[in-house]
């Protein structure tokens, strides 16, 4: 299997834990993407453009939470979310990783704001409207935090999610919830996989 992706990727962050958890890493190779470079092949991979992508025999699959499933297949099933028999608790966990998601997706387009436009081009308006995003987000996940002992599709989102704020802090969101500044602390230490991909943001 090949995971197209850069390793300072968030979502594609989230791929390499689940790996590194579920055993199956050491059947990936990381083949680094360029979303921005056109002659890029993960534009063919995937028309969207987008990392990671996850390449079995050649075969493409997206986005993070789709490789995630997958994997979790591959490893036997049914420990980063509920089986398909289970089907409430099995929907419930993928909203709640939609929410993780989209706290990422915001960061993400606060943070190209301020790379791709000048000063002058930036909007307030919508860094504000995606800021309202991110701390709604937080603030659902600061009432009702995922087990921080417990490495899921949920909390394995979250994490890479209060992980991409800390790195790149399009917002100042720890002091406003310190629940889940300590919730990011338990998670850390008991899932070392967190720790082995942070020393890749460089």
């Amino acid at each position: 299997m090949v995971l197209r992706s850069t390793y300072t990727s968030p979502f594609g962050r989230k791929a390499r834990i689940a790996a590194r958890v579920l055993g199956v890493d050491d059947r990936i190779v990381i083949s680094p993407a360029d979303p921005r470079d056109p002659a890029d092949p993960l534009h063919g991979q995937n028309p969207l453009g987008k990392m990671p992508c996850l390449l079995i025999n050649g075969e493409p699959f997206f986005d993070s939470g789709v490789i995630l499933e997958l994997l979790d297949l591959l490893a036997g099933g049914g420990r980063l979310l509920p089986p398909a028999s289970r089907a409430l608790p099995r929907l419930r966990a993928l909203t709640r990783a939609r929410l993780a998601d989209g706290i990422t997706e915001a960061a993400l387009l606060m943070v190209y704001e301020g790379r791709y436009r000048t000063p002058q081009q930036a909007s307030d308006i919508w860094l504000d409207h995606l800021r309202g995003k991110v701390l709604r987000g937080l603030s659902a996940f600061e009432q009702a935090p995922p087990d921080a002992g417990r490495a899921d599709l949920v909390s394995i989102g979250l994490a890479c999610a209060l992980g991409y704020l800390d790195w790149r802090a399009p917002v100042d969101w720890r002091a406003g919830h310190p629940g889940l500044a300590d919730w990011l602390g338990q998670f850390a230490a008991a899932v070392p996989a967190f720790q082995t991909t942070e020393r890749d943001l460089t």
